[in-house]
C-alpha cells in the first residue's frame, strides 16, 4: 500500500482552474502589448459614479468594446491616413513610424479608450495634450504646400478614416444588424470629440460619412511614401512570437476593410478575394478566444465605475 496521499477530490479541478487562469493571464499579455505601452496610464476604475464623455448607454461604448474588430478597423484607417498627402507628410517627418509603426497604433488605441471609456478628466486631459501635440506637428509637403496637423479640414479626414473604419469593422465581426439609427448615432457621438480637437463640417451620418469620402477620393494618391508606410506597417514585427500569427490575420483583414477604391489605389485589388476569403473566417475564430481572454478589459472596467454609487 502506498503511503502517498491520496488527492483531495477538489485537487484536479483546482489545477485546471489555475491553469486556465494561466492561459488566460497569457493570452490577454500578448493581445493587449499590441495596444498597450504608450502614451498616459490611464484609470478605468475610478472615480465611482464617472460616466465619462458618454456614458454606458452610448453606441461607442458598444462599437469600442471589442479588441479585435477595434484593431483590424485600427489597421485600416491608417491605410486609409496615409492617402491623404498633408496627413501623411506629418506622419512622415513627425513620428517614429519607421522603427515603431505599432507605437502609433498603440497611441490610437490609448486614445479612443481614454476618451471612450475613461473618467472625465482623464479623458479632458487626453484631447489637451493631443491638441498641444498637434501644434508642433507643421511643415511641408514634398509638392510645396505647407501643413499643419490642427487644420480643422486634416482633423476632420483622420477623424472620418478612423470612426468609418471602426464601425465597419463592427458590422463585419461584431453586430452586423446595428440598426441605421445607431449608426448615425454613433457617428454623432464621436464627432464631439473631433470637434473638440479642432475639426470642423463634420459629417454625422452614415449618408454624409459616404459623401464625404467620396467627394474626398480625387483629393488622395498613392505615392512613394505611402507605399513605405505600408510596407512597413505589413512587415511590423509581432509583440511575441506567440501573437505572430494573430498579427498578421489583423493586418491583412484591416486591408480586406478597405474600401474597394481604397485597396485599388494601394495595390491591394489583384489578391482581395483571396485575402477576403481567409481573413473573415479567421477573425471570427479568433475573436471569442481573444473575448475571453480580456476578461477585465476597460471597457467592463469603465462599466463597473459608472454603476458604482459616487464616494
Amino acid at each position: 500500500m502506498s503511503d502517498q496521499a491520496s488527492p483531495r477530490p477538489d485537487d484536479s479541478s483546482s489545477l485546471v482552474g489555475q491553469m486556465v487562469k494561466r492561459v488566460r493571464s497569457r493570452l490577454a499579455n500578448g493581445v493587449t502589448s499590441l495596444t498597450t505601452g504608450s502614451g498616459p496610464s490611464l484609470d478605468y476604475s475610478s472615480p465611482p459614479g464617472d460616466p465619462g464623455l458618454f456614458g454606458p448607454d452610448a453606441i461607442c461604448w458598444k462599437v469600442h468594446a471589442d479588441f479585435t474588430s477595434m484593431m483590424t478597423g485600427g489597421v485600416s484607417a491608417l491605410l486609409l491616413q496615409a492617402l491623404h498627402p498633408m496627413a501623411l507628410a506629418g506622419v512622415w517627418e513627425h513620428s517614429t513610424f519607421r522603427t515603431d509603426i505599432l507605437g502609433r497604433l498603440r497611441r490610437t488605441a490609448t486614445f479612443i479608450a481614454g476618451t471612450t471609456y475613461g473618467n472625465k478628466h482623464d479623458a479632458l486631459a487626453l484631447i489637451e495634450r493631443v491638441k498641444r501635440i498637434h501644434l508642433s506637428v507643421t511643415g511641408t509637403a514634398p509638392d510645396g504646400r505647407p501643413y499643419r496637423a490642427s487644420d480643422p479640414e486634416l482633423l476632420t479626414w483622420v477623424h472620418v478614416a478612423e470612426v468609418s473604419s471602426f464601425l465597419k469593422a463592427h458590422l463585419r465581426y461584431v453586430n452586423p444588424l446595428l440598426p441605421l439609427e445607431a449608426q448615425d448615432r454613433y457617428y454623432a457621438e464621436t464627432s464631439t470629440i473631433a470637434e473638440m480637437l479642432g475639426a470642423t463640417n463634420l459629417p454625422k451620418s452614415c449618408a454624409e460619412i459616404d459623401t464625404y469620402l467620396a467627394s474626398m477620393q480625387p483629393r488622395l494618391e498613392a505615392s512613394e511614401r505611402t507605399r513605405e508606410v505600408l510596407k512597413v506597417l505589413m512587415n511590423a514585427p509581432a509583440p511575441s512570437v506567440l501573437m505572430k500569427p494573430a498579427s498578421t490575420l489583423i493586418l491583412n483583414a484591416g486591408v480586406d476593410l478597405l474600401p474597394d477604391w481604397a485597396q485599388s489605389m494601394l495595390g491591394f485589388s489583384t489578391l482581395a478575394p483571396l485575402r477576403r476569403a481567409w481573413t473573415r473566417p479567421g477573425v471570427k475564430m479568433i475573436a471569442p478566444l481573444i473575448r475571453w481572454a480580456l476578461n477585465n478589459g476597460v471597457s467592463k472596467r469603465a462599466r463597473r465605475r459608472a454603476a458604482m454609487k459616487p464616494d
